[in-house]
């Protein structure tokens, strides 16, 4: 037989059997998710731990797609987001058929909110002839509505405690290969490709990651480490477990240092409080004397190779901040005038803002925002959602925020000592976050409010968990035949 003539047959066949293919895959996933809906948690949650989401500062040509978008130009939204929602549904009918009762979230309420917010600006885009895919843009506040599916996937998902140790040790174990990664490609391969500093800035330095999710990633598995190694009361964990939380704690640590972003350091401090607030007074003040000078000399450091070669970010402590003064509108001080661009459009409407699909005035005067998507997000998560959503949208971001932060408070004095890593590292994650949310982009991006939602579900999972009773059999007495000599006549 012609080998030629066969080729045409094979190469039609290619999108059939990928159709094929993809059909099993999801009959096989829904199988799993029936029965096992946490191993469908596990692939989505490595794609978020271990997959850049950023090409910006990348000089190769073709930079790829990011993984995060595909599938949005037709569905609307990326196909991982489907996978989530897809999991969850599997997770909710298997829940119902085993008779689990749906965890207590607080936060449930407040999601609705956000979804019947996110429908009305649909409704009113469509009265102004907006499309439904522009109300819908990630670059405005869809993002927080998508965050909800996981939250209450990985409730449904991890029900016992050893589902929950299970869950620790994997973030243990991708927190350490995703820093050693960093780490190695660091000292031996230039570094991360997305070096914003170098390629655009030409400031000379390497750096681990840009991405401020790979750093978010590896203080969440810090912070686990260091709950377990210090907390007064030791738990019996196998020496395994303890090499690698060791491990973990110093080359995690090292990875944030070494991304050289002032947002990461920042934030790192503010999670290594939380931590802090986790021990005693006595074992605390032992940590900070130990742990502080070798930290203050490291980030010290590293802050003054970075910015003594910065143009105007001057000296002293306000150098953290220099592209973020107004002495002059220069290309030092473009964040500043796009604060004030977007504070003058939320000030002109500001109950309900601009709407989802909204661009600020006077984005083209901003270098960055010389793009498609010019004017649709800026550097400023709370400033972002004020200007999309107005104050309407504002207070439910604070009452969002405000009602984990007084669960967690709550629930991180009341945990047992297993599980109060967990807890503590969706706690810490957030407070690593607040710089981000103050002057980065966290809503607009698929992978930052992922992981936000994974930060905010870790909480209260751990509680959940914690308050479950143990299911426990009957006692059910053996059937035992009557004796003869007892069998009344």
């Amino acid at each position: 037989m012609n080998l030629n003539a066969i080729i045409p047959y094979v190469y039609y066949s290619l999108p059939w059997a990928f159709i094929i293919g993809l059909s099993i895959a999801a009959v096989a996933g829904i199988g799993v998710g029936l029965v096992w809906p946490r191993f469908l948690v596990y692939p989505y949650l490595a794609v978020y731990f271990c997959m850049n989401s950023t090409s910006y500062g990348n000089m190769a040509i073709f930079a790829s797609r990011s993984i995060y978008s595909r599938g949005s130009g037709v569905l609307l939204f990326g196909l991982v987001l489907w996978y989530v929602l897809g999991a969850w549904a599997c997770a909710r009918v298997a829940a119902t058929f085993q008779r689990y009762p749906t965890p207590a979230c607080n936060l449930r309420p407040w999601f609705w909110c956000w979804a019947v917010l996110l429908a009305a600006h649909v409704g009113v885009g469509l009265v102004n002839d907006v499309s439904v895919a522009e109300s819908l843009t990630p670059q405005g506040f869809s993002n927080i509505v998508w965050m909800a599916p996981l939250i209450s996937l990985m409730l449904l998902s991890f029900r016992t405690r050893e589902h929950v140790l299970e869950l620790t040790h994997f973030i243990l174990i991708v927190g350490l290969c995703r820093s050693l990664f960093g780490l190695v490609r660091w000292a031996a391969f230039g570094g991360d490709p997305n070096n914003v500093y170098a390629n655009l800035n030409a400031i000379k330095i390497r750096l681990t990651f840009f991405d401020i999710n790979d750093s978010l990633v590896c203080t969440i598995a810090f912070a686990i480490a260091a709950v377990h190694l210090f907390q007064t009361v030791k738990t019996d964990r196998p020496k395994f477990w303890r090499t690698i939380e060791w491990m973990t704690l110093i080359s995690t640590a090292m990875c944030i240092l070494l991304s050289y972003r002032r947002s990461a350091w920042i934030g790192f401090m503010l999670a290594f409080l939380v931590i802090m607030m986790r021990f005693p007074l006595k074992r605390r003040m032992q940590l900070m004397t130990a742990g502080l000078p070798v930290v203050g000399a490291a980030l010290a450091y590293v802050a003054v190779q970075r910015l003594s070669q910065t143009k105007g970010a001057g000296g002293g402590l306000g150098s953290l901040v220099y592209d973020m003064q107004s002495k002059r509108f220069g290309p030092e001080s473009e964040r500043v005038l796009e604060l004030k661009f977007a504070l003058g459009d939320f000030l002109a409407n500001p109950i309900t803002g601009i709407g989802s699909w909204g661009r600020y005035t006077g984005y083209q005067y901003i270098s960055w925002q010389q793009n498609p998507d010019g004017g649709l997000f800026l550097h400023s998560g709370v400033l972002h959602i004020a200007l999309k959503s107005g104050l309407v949208g504002t207070f439910l971001l604070f009452g969002t925020l405000a009602t984990f932060i007084l669960f967690a408070r709550r629930a991180l004095k009341q945990l047992p000592p297993e599980l109060l890593g967990l807890a503590t590292a969706g706690v810490a994650g957030l407070a690593f976050m607040i710089p981000d949310f103050l002057i980065g982009t966290p809503f607009p991006q698929v992978r930052t409010s992922q992981m936000l939602a994974v930060c905010i579900a870790l909480p209260y999972l751990a509680m959940a968990v914690a308050k479950a009773a143990p299911v426990t059999k009957p006692a059910v007495k053996p059937f035992m035949p009557p004796r003869p000599h007892l069998v009344p006549a």
